[in-house]
């Protein structure tokens, strides 16, 4: 064995997976960073070789041997960003997405091809995610329930379950490895958004699929959208079928962007997890604010329950941008009720604990004296528009339906 696969194979801590995973070859090639790929095509003499390679994935969904073929079988930068997500996950294999939702679509549609349509689910989710098993949108059928009864909702014809934990936007929290052990034989897919693999790996719990909106920590900039998947061989390789056949792939130039933000992952969510503890710790012992919601295992997301009209406190922030999304550097917060989960009926959304005064905040890098001034100043906008007149409902202005 090479020098290289020594090192490629060997036990390293995540810190040194972030940054080295996906590039084990550059060095070997004469490169440091990365290369993009940006071909959506690619020359090939060999027209019978190239015939056989389409058979074998269209047979097997295998990563094809060789030179690449066509964009929408696969991209080398892209590959990277795969190889490391995988590693960083602990899992045999990632399927990268245009966004998270079209990984999610892509899950879906490969159990429903499997005629296991039904689908278990516990609330809350993102509501995008909500909405998409709700509806029925791709034919499926959905059976909420709280953890404790996943095992009674399994049917024959179950082919998935699905958690989020840290769940968004009330970050509750659900015990992996009971809920893997309830699954019995059916996979559980988790997404592990909120928490990245710096805080937990849910296949080390005994989830089959890990599901990520990449768009958030792993790049962690607020500038590129992917989704992704982490899982084992089989299926990856009916995901990367899926995603050949429907087109969901993600551009060269934002697996490069993802491969360069998972190079700074580890650093990037401890030191804003720090952030968001302190905060946390402020805002409970604020008069202002009736609950606040923080994971036990940390992280840098905060949800927060206001004495008060919560529009307000949108309203009042300036440091901190009142914006959908999260996972960026800098400090976003928003109203889950008026747009990310806006798309969620309203019995529904309060049921899994979505009030119309909660807030969530995803905390960034800045200085953390910094954002509490900012949020002083905005729960004391709050209170003065209080004291003008009674605080109104939250249902606002709906949002665009795909916010998050």
């Amino acid at each position: 064995m090479s020098g290289y696969d020594d090192a490629r194979t060997a036990a390293r801590a995540l810190a040194t997976e972030a940054v080295h995973a996906g590039r084990d070859d550059l060095a070997r090639q004469g490169l440091h960073a990365p290369p993009i790929d940006l071909s959506t095509t690619y020359p090939s003499y060999d027209s019978r070789a190239e015939a056989a390679r389409i058979d074998a994935f269209a047979a097997t969904g295998a990563e094809p041997d060789g030179p690449p073929v066509y964009g929408r079988l696969g991209n080398p930068t892209v590959a990277r960003f795969e190889t490391a997500l995988a590693r960083l996950e602990g899992t045999d294999a990632a399927v990268a997405f245009a966004s998270g939702m079209a990984a999610l679509s892509a899950v879906l549609l490969v159990r429903a091809s499997m005629g296991l349509r039904h689908v278990v689910a516990v609330r809350p989710l993102y509501g995008c995610s909500d909405h998409l098993l709700t509806a029925g949108l791709l034919g499926s059928e959905v059976t909420w329930t709280d953890p404790a009864g996943i095992a009674d909702a399994l049917r024959p014809d179950t082919g998935l379950v699905i958690v989020e934990t840290p769940a968004n936007p009330t970050l509750a929290e659900v015990d992996l490895r009971a809920v893997a052990h309830a699954c019995g034989s059916v996979p559980l897919l988790v997404d592990n958004t909120f928490a990245t693999p710096v805080l937990q790996r849910p296949a080390e719990h005994g989830a089959r699929l890990v599901l990520h909106s990449a768009t958030k920590y792993l790049g962690g900039h607020g500038d590129v959208m992917a989704g992704v998947v982490a899982c084992d061989e089989e299926l990856a390789a009916r995901l990367r079928q899926v995603r050949f056949a429907t087109g969901g792939v993600l551009h060269p130039l934002a697996g490069y962007l993802l491969l360069r933000g998972l190079a700074t992952l580890p650093v990037r969510v401890r030191a804003a997890s720090e952030n968001a503890a302190e905060l946390a710790r402020r805002l409970s012992a604020d008069a202002r604010v009736a609950q606040v919601h923080y994971p036990r295992i940390g992280g840098a997301m905060i949800a927060f329950e206001v004495n008060g009209d919560p529009h307000e406190v949108i309203g009042g922030v300036r440091l901190i941008t009142p914006a959908v999304s999260l996972g960026s550097v800098d400090t976003l917060i928003q109203h889950p009720a008026s747009i990310s989960h806006r798309i969620v009926d309203a019995d529904d959304r309060r049921g899994a604990g979505v009030s119309d005064r909660l807030l969530r905040m995803s905390v960034g890098l800045e200085d953390v004296d910094d954002l509490w001034a900012d949020l002083d100043r905005a729960l004391g906008a709050m209170e003065k528009g209080a004291a003008a007149g009674p605080a109104e409902g939250a249902a606002g202005t709906p949002a665009p339906a795909g916010a998050h």
